[in-house]
């Protein structure tokens, strides 16, 4: 069984500032992290791995510094990374980024095939959740998305039975390999690395792909060319204009802590009392 899992070096998220005047967000002294939803994913194809057997390769698209990401990956427990990296990459949206990774999927493909690809649910830079349908349908997988559970892998049989969160309930679904899966979050907890992965981790000769060795065809499909989505305009929450207010009381039991809150609030607004009296059935 051979396992592909598409990870992403993004920006802190808690430390994330905009510009004022560009609008723009300011990656500078930003520290990288691996995306939080993609580990959700990885520690999955390492259970699969760890009660399956096979292989997994992890494979990313970002600049040079992304190797960073890559050997953390493997210091979990993966087996080979690959990055791909090249200055024609830069400015992609979701379209183009899929088109990449599929593409370099496909190369993997001609030494090793490929029986699940997992990808996070979303990334916490750009939340569009769009790249992994969109490797999914390029390479004509079947896709399952927000799994909470994977009940069965059946490798003779070339199945998969899975629990997709739904709206209003859990859906139990049955589907052949190949095929796409996301993870949600809090489905699992990420192990930690050992001594001896992480070391092999540091040692470790990642592959780098530039744009011909992932096999990409089309020039206009990458990059800002082939990247059809403009963004207007970046900002940050306002900031709320009244601070939490704190408040002391005598007891910490339940009724009491009510008791004072109430008062406090209906002190504040005295018409709340009777607006309540008003709508009370």
């Amino acid at each position: 069984m051979h396992i592909v899992v598409c990870i992403k070096q993004v920006p802190d998220s808690a430390q994330i500032r905009v510009h004022p005047v560009t609008n723009t967000i300011m990656r500078q002294g930003v520290p990288a992290i691996v995306n939080p939803y993609d580990l959700y994913s990885l520690e999955e194809a390492l259970r699969l791995k760890d009660r399956y057997g096979g292989r997994i390769t992890v494979l990313s698209m970002g600049p040079p510094q992304a190797e960073t990401a890559l050997r953390k990956a493997i210091s979990f427990g993966a087996d080979e990374a690959i990055l791909v990296t090249d200055r024609a990459f830069a400015g992609s949206d979701t379209l183009a980024t899929s088109y990449a990774l599929a593409s370099a999927i496909r190369q993997i493909q001609k030494d090793i095939p490929v029986d699940l690809v997992f990808a996070g649910k979303q990334t916490i830079d750009g939340d569009t959740a769009q790249v992994g349908p969109g490797i999914a349908k390029r390479l004509d997988m079947r896709l399952l998305t927000y799994i909470s559970k994977i009940r069965e892998l059946e490798i003779d049989h070339g199945t998969i039975t899975v629990e997709r969160r739904a709206e209003g309930g859990v859906q139990v679904l049955k589907t052949k390999l190949p095929c796409l899966v996301t993870v949600l979050e809090g489905t699992n907890e990420m192990r930690f690395a050992t001594m001896n992965n992480m070391f092999r981790a540091a040692r470790h000769p990642l592959k780098v792909w530039n744009k011909e060795s992932a096999g990409i065809e089309d020039l206009t499909k990458i990059g800002l060319k082939g990247s059809p989505t403009i963004v207007s305009k970046v900002f940050a929450p306002s900031p709320k204009a009244v601070k939490a207010e704190i408040i002391d009381t005598e007891s910490n039991q339940p009724k009491d802590l009510a008791v004072t809150l109430l008062a406090k609030l209906f002190t504040k607004k005295p018409d709340l009392a009777q607006d309540i009296a008003k709508n009370a059935p």
